[in-house]
């Protein structure tokens, strides 16, 4: 019976342990993370923004595609198109410019998305400058 309980924890605990592992590496993570947006505002509503992708799965195969600005409740003000993988340069920092955001939005959300799952992954809230 002792030997039954142990067997059974020992179960447990490598059960636990590789669930552990497969979400926190690399090859487990299933969407890109935005860590770092700077955004500056020009003429006419328009805005460029910086963002800093973090995803460290990046292979030629599967990468982080695209990001894309929207409002709050989630219409898209702007996407950026990524073409190719980003395995050596990680994290990683690309632009988009020329997004017209409305004068009644003040607030915008960054989101990555992955090849394979989509949009999703840490996103950032900001303030947009001057509004």
């Amino acid at each position: 019976m002792q030997a039954m309980k142990t067997l059974g924890l020992m179960t447990l605990t490598l059960l636990l342990t590789v669930s552990q592992v497969t979400a926190e590496s690399p090859a487990g993570q299933r969407f890109p993370d935005v860590i770092d947006v700077s955004v500056r505002s020009s003429a006419d509503q328009r805005f460029t923004f910086q963002v800093t992708l973090s995803s460290p799965y990046d292979t030629p195969q599967r990468y982080a595609d695209a990001f894309r600005v929207m409002t709050p409740d989630e219409a898209t003000l702007g996407v950026r198109e990524l073409l190719h993988d980003h395995a050596s340069e990680q994290p990683f920092t690309r632009s988009l410019s020329g997004v017209v955001i409305p004068a009644d939005i003040t607030r915008v959300i960054v989101q990555g998305r992955d090849q394979q799952y989509g949009y999703g992954g840490k996103t950032l809230t900001l303030d947009l400058p001057g509004r």
